[in-house]
């Protein structure tokens, strides 16, 4: 079973010993960021840093001319990941025998929800969320298409892995984050993530719903949650018990539909770019009102538009389920399974997790994440890869 690991440019540019390191896990792949949201990363082995502070969205390479005179455009990264970062620790990687594939990050953007707030998705309540850029607006939606293409397709890469290409809601680790204090649950969850945007707002019109009548049947559900209550069941029957099932449903119609002809233009976008058999797949999660980094997706859908799926698989297997059900001959499901142990995940169960996934249908599997890792995972992690 293929297995590759991720990696940022900066864990990799200034240490030489890096590219040796990473091959010597066992990994035949690595999936390289190239454009990416803020982040602060260790990084444990560096010779010149320990810590590295990414201090905004960015892309990791130089820019082509399609943005010229563009409002909505990339913005490049700072010290951090200077010049062409994905190039240089492309090429080191490609060097050690590795085969590299891009990881490109897109609709999740704090700086962008910043500079162009009107950008950004907007609850019932009013309140922006400068994260995550509504993906129906049809100036965003090409934002995301061209940056999918020119991240994705570097020189070099042999495919790419495309992260947050659809909805993003309130769930961020944002700095000194303090939202944990009332209990969502899955329900609420969703309808802090309904957008109420002008292009959201006619949507739902579309869907013959009255987005101001929405946004206050929005707020009247979510009122007992503030006050303690229990979210009303999981799933989307607690949805449904919330909104009304004809209400959700209309919003669920017009949500699904955005993000589904996004993923599509996106990718036509990225093959039209990139060489022959150049492989596309999609963090995803099979469940279409999910929101965050890996997109709510239909399987059956999605595995007619991209060559496979990215699952988080860090509480179990079973997520796998769904699009393996589908029988699509040739397609990618790669298990997402965390190595870092500070980070919740479980290096020294890897050979039972990879068997795990297997049985559900995984083809290969994704280690999050090489250079976040101490010594003593990644120990672990060439042991269980070394036992395949």
């Amino acid at each position: 079973m293929k297995a590759s690991a991720f990696v940022y440019p900066w864990d990799v540019n200034g240490d030489p010993a890096a590219p040796a390191r990473i091959a010597g896990l066992g990994v035949e792949q690595v999936t390289l960021a190239a454009a990416y949201h803020s982040t602060r990363a260790l990084t444990p082995r560096h010779p010149r840093h320990r810590i590295v502070t990414a201090e905004h969205a960015a892309v990791l390479y130089p820019t082509d001319d399609r943005w010229e005179g563009r409002q909505l455009r990339p913005y490049a990264a700072g010290d951090w990941a200077p010049g062409d970062a994905y190039g240089e620790a492309a090429a080191a990687l490609a060097e050690a025998g590795l085969e590299v594939h891009t990881w490109v990050v897109l609709a999740h953007n704090s700086r962008l929800g910043a500079e162009h707030p009107d950008t950004s998705v907007v609850n019932a309540y009013g309140d922006r969320y400068p994260w995550a850029p509504c993906i129906a607006q049809p100036a965003t939606r090409a934002y995301l298409v061209d940056l999918a293409a020119e991240a994705a397709v570097r020189p070099g890469a042999r495919g790419t892995e495309l992260e947050s290409l659809g909805w993003y809601g309130l769930q961020h680790l944002h700095a000194h984050d303090k939202t944990g204090g009332v209990g969502l649950g899955d329900a609420g969850t969703y309808l802090m993530a309904l957008c109420f945007c002008p292009a959201c707002r006619a949507g739902y019109g579309e869907q013959g719903l009255d987005a101001d009548v929405l946004a206050a049947a929005v707020r009247d559900a979510l009122e007992p949650l503030w006050r303690g209550a229990p979210d009303g069941g999981g799933g989307w029957a607690g949805v449904e018990k919330l909104l009304g099932a004809g209400c959700a449903a209309a919003t669920r119609a017009w949500r699904d539909a955005t993000a589904r002809t996004l993923q599509e233009a996106a990718v036509r976008a990225v093959r039209a770019a990139a060489p022959e058999g150049f492989q596309v797949l999609l963090h995803a999660d099979p469940v279409t009102y999910h929101v965050g980094a890996n997109a709510g997706v239909d399987p059956a859908h999605i595995l007619s538009v991209a060559d496979g799926v990215v699952v988080p698989c860090a509480g179990g297997p079973s997520p796998l389920t769904p699009f393996a059900e589908q029988g699509r001959d040739g397609a990618v499901l790669a298990a997402n399974l965390g190595v870092v142990s500070g980070m919740g995940g479980s290096p020294g169960t890897l050979a039972s997790d990879t068997a795990r996934a297997r049985e559900r249908g995984a083809t290969e599997i994704r280690l999050y994440h090489a250079g976040l890792a101490s010594d003593g995972d990644l120990a672990a992690v060439r042991e269980a890869l070394a036992a395949r």
